[in-house]
């Protein structure tokens, strides 16, 4: 499906891919990690609208660099990280009420995320009161906001041997939110479920995406 034009409340207008039902009675707002949206995203899209979701995967980057799309080199990580360092968190999360208002009226909303946007669906859970469910993967970001109050059911899935985001930090972040489902993934590396990196783990991944969905299954209603 063609991109979708957003407006964000303060006038920011940025795409969105969008793909699934615009009838469907369940809906999920699709974070990206720091490479846009890319084809990594537009895949994970189609498969969970495939599923019979309504999903709107906003363009993030689009407040610093339209239609920025970048694979997974060690130059395309430092430009993601040098493009994410240019949006303000706040500014993020107008893009992602945004983008929640645009998902089918009446749709129980969920919100899921992955590398940087794992930790922005987190942040959906405790800055927005849009969403019924959050899941997130492998967020860097969560621990250091991890006393923010959820306002919906968190499930959150990371890597056992993770370089960015330690087992102390995901201990942390049990400590902190004893109702927050956390999985580990032992032998899982950062960005498993990701096809196109070469720490890709099918197993962790097919796992990981069966318990993301019993968690919609049981929230979004």
């Amino acid at each position: 499906m063609p991109d979708i034009a957003l407006t964000a409340a303060d006038g920011h207008r940025f795409s969105a891919y969008v793909a699934g039902p615009e009838t469907a009675p369940r809906a999920l707002v699709i974070i990206q990690e720091i490479f846009g949206v890319n084809r990594h995203m537009r895949r994970v899209s189609d498969h969970y609208a495939s599923l019979g979701f309504a999903v709107i995967c906003p363009a993030l980057f689009d407040r610093v660099e339209l239609g920025a799309e970048l694979g997974y080199t060690p130059d395309d990580v430092k430009r993601g990280r040098d493009l994410r360092a240019a949006i303000s968190d706040e500014a993020v999360m107008l893009d992602v009420e945004a983008a929640a208002a645009a998902l089918p009226p009446g749709a129980a909303k969920g919100i899921i995320g992955y590398c940087w946007g794992g930790t922005v669906a987190w942040w959906g859970a405790t800055r927005s009161k849009q969403f019924k469910a959050a899941v997130g993967y492998y967020g860097g970001g969560i621990a250091g906001t991890r006393d923010e109050v959820p306002h919906c059911p968190v499930q959150l899935h990371f890597g056992e041997l993770d370089k960015g985001i330690p087992l102390s930090d995901v201990e942390l972040i049990r400590q902190a939110q004893p109702g927050v489902q956390v999985f580990v993934y032992p032998g899982a590396g950062h960005g498993f479920a990701c096809e196109e990196r070469e720490v890709y783990s099918e197993a962790d991944t097919l796992l990981s995406e069966k318990r993301s969905l019993d968690f919609f299954d049981s929230h979004l209603r």
